[in-house]
């Protein structure tokens, strides 16, 4: 089996990338729909303002995160047959990441929205802090960590021992 070249690298790292972006995309878009629809329903009226507050937190954090998470496809079309593979992968690279934490935002401040809505609201922080706790234990804290577990300069498809070489 052949090594593949460095433009087949950054080839496969933007195919990598844009399979995450769907998961992620899909998570968000779920999340903001349900956002947008929320002033309409009828309960909506009995929310405080601290609530209304919350609302607004999360709703333009679900929107900062599909922008984010979208836009690669627009830097692509922008870029695309300029040979500018590698930027672009950065690019998507940065926008995945800033659209988590924007993800993460939405999701926090709608657990806190909601879990105010029905619970007191002391029990309603400490629920939103364990789930911004969760989110960050399982988005940032165990991957930046297994970062450092592994080998040095191995790529996810490299296999070092041979065995997978079909």
């Amino acid at each position: 089996m052949s090594k593949e070249t460095e433009k087949q690298r950054w080839q496969r790292n933007f195919a990598d990338l844009l399979q995450e972006l769907r998961v992620a995309q899909t998570g968000v878009q779920i999340l903001f729909a349900f956002l947008l629809t929320l002033p309409f329903s009828a309960g909506f009226d009995d929310t405080t303002q601290f609530q209304r507050d919350v609302y607004i937190v999360a709703l333009l954090a679900a929107a900062g995160a599909t922008a984010m998470i979208i836009s690669p496809v627009a830097f692509h079309r922008a870029l695309f047959r300029q040979g500018r593979k590698p930027e672009l992968v950065r690019f998507a690279h940065r926008m995945a990441s800033g659209g988590l934490a924007f993800m993460l935002i939405a999701m926090v401040s709608s657990v806190l929205l909601i879990t105010d809505f029905v619970l007191a609201r002391p029990i309603a922080f400490v629920l939103s802090a364990v789930a911004g706790l969760w989110f960050l234990t399982l988005w940032m804290i165990l991957p930046f960590a297994r970062r450092n577990w592994g080998e040095d300069d191995i790529d996810d498809d490299d296999d070092p021992s041979g065995l997978n070489q079909g």
